[in-house]
């Protein structure tokens, strides 16, 4: 038996966009289309002979778009692979089509094994039917037996948290729930091949977390799951393998951290380490007549070089403006990995206490570490300032900065350390205890 479960060869999507189409509001409308242009129709199709769009190499045209172009990879049996992008580089496309949604334009998909998918919010379901029908009905079109239904529906049920709602059609359900009841059964009613998108965004944090760790039972119970997210923290953790695609071709097939770092390299290109930050857009929460404005930012290290290297000082300067009297003002930044795992988070309050009064003008304050522990790669900086009743002026991505390799650890005979942080550790030469006599 072979060990594929997906095999994907010379896969493409082409869709129609755009396209103005001929109104007709009433019978004699048609009936004039028909006598008076004839050969409007075999004009078209003369054109589109001369000019076929479907065997063009180019990504769109004026109406028409690649949603796909010539992908290709194998899956097999038991592996878990990420599939990652920005929004509209074709993810979803492809799961539509390997879930029988939509068909190809071009290439051939073989499946070998039963699928289940997580897609749209409601794909699957019948809207006037129960939650309890549903269920049956899901386990039906995968192909199983009402026994083993049956089986799996108290398990179903309970994973969903939808007890009190089972019997009420699911067209009155919230989103949530909804999310809930498909995941549950798509996960529980043993598909062979799993398909899940980012709809496990829909759902609250606690089901997420709940989510991730029944993906990650199904992954050791041996079966093939290709999984769609923005959460890369999620797709690290989960998929040994990813594929990068952008605008609808494979960037890159391999392991999973090589394919982040390319995707977020690409989504963060920009490495100055200066902004002027104050026409930068400000989360909602943070009113644009709050008093004060962080207007520039600048990163630096003892020397300042822009470079910032693993074991030696990086400082962050913050000019504001202050256009009232404000009351018992801090500042922070902190430092996140490319997909947001928070890393440092480092506060003014730390080495003096808030300013009891801080007069209008325009001001300059360094936050700096006297020893940068980030072990060499990529990571985002954010900068903010606040009051004891709320967030004055908050940046959350002002910067992308990398951190290099000092020249003091490169001789060291050591492999890479491994970890996030490289932090100075005290040891004692080594101390004998015996004597061993050899023979």
């Amino acid at each position: 038996m072979s060990d594929i479960a997906i095999r994907v060869d010379g896969l493409s999507k082409l869709y129609k966009i755009g396209a103005l189409r001929s109104k007709h509001d009433t019978l004699r409308d048609r009936i004039n289309d028909v006598l008076f242009n004839p050969f409007k129709k075999l004009a078209k199709v003369a054109k589109a002979q001369r000019n076929p769009i479907i065997r063009s190499t180019s990504s769109s045209s004026d109406d028409h778009i690649w949603a796909l172009k010539d992908v290709s990879f194998e899956v097999k049996r038991g592996e878990v692979i990420g599939i990652i992008g920005r929004n509209g580089a074709g993810k979803t496309t492809l799961l539509k089509i390997l879930s029988r949604i939509t068909e190809p334009t071009e290439g051939r998909v073989e499946i070998y094994g039963r699928v289940g998918s997580l897609l749209e919010v409601g794909t699957g379901f019948h809207p006037e039917l129960t939650g309890r029908e549903n269920i049956y009905l899901n386990g039906a079109i995968l192909g199983m037996k009402k026994s083993d239904i049956e089986r799996k529906f108290d398990e179903i049920v309970a994973f969903a948290e939808i007890e009190k709602f089972l019997d009420t059609p699911v067209k009155r359900y919230s989103s949530g729930m909804y999310v809930r009841l498909a995941f549950a059964v798509a996960a529980h009613l043993d598909p062979e091949i799993l398909l899940v998108d980012e709809v496990l965004a829909v759902g609250d944090a606690a089901f997420q977390k709940k989510c991730l760790g029944k993906m990650g039972d199904v992954a050791k119970e041996g079966r093939t799951v290709l999984f769609v997210s923005h959460n890369m923290t999620a797709v690290r953790s989960l998929c040994p393998r990813s594929i990068l695609i952008e605008t609808g071709r494979i960037r890159l097939d391999s392991k999973t951290a090589e394919c982040i770092d390319l995707y977020l390299a690409g989504t963060f290109q920009d490495e100055s380490t200066y902004r002027d930050t104050s026409s930068m857009p400000r989360p909602d929460n943070i009113s644009p007549n709050s008093g004060l404005r962080i207007t520039n930012v600048r990163l630096c290290t003892h020397n300042g070089l822009t470079v910032v290297k693993t074991g030696e000082s990086l400082s962050v300067t913050m000019e504001f403006v202050c256009i009232e009297m404000l009351q018992n003002v801090g500042w922070g930044f902190y430092v996140e990995t490319l997909d947001g795992l928070r890393l440092l988070d480092l506060k003014s309050v730390s080495s003096f206490p808030p300013f009891p009064s801080l007069a209008p003008g325009e001001y300059s304050i360094t936050g700096s570490l006297p020893t940068n522990p980030l072990m060499p790669g990529r990571y985002k900086l954010g900068v903010g300032a606040r009051d004891e009743a709320r967030g004055l002026d908050w940046l959350p991505e002002v910067m992308q900065f990398t951190v290099e390799e000092s020249q003091r650890y490169d001789s060291l005979w050591f492999e890479k350390t491994a970890g996030i942080f490289r932090v100075k550790s005290l040891w004692q030469p080594p101390v004998k205890i015996r004597t061993i006599n050899l023979p």
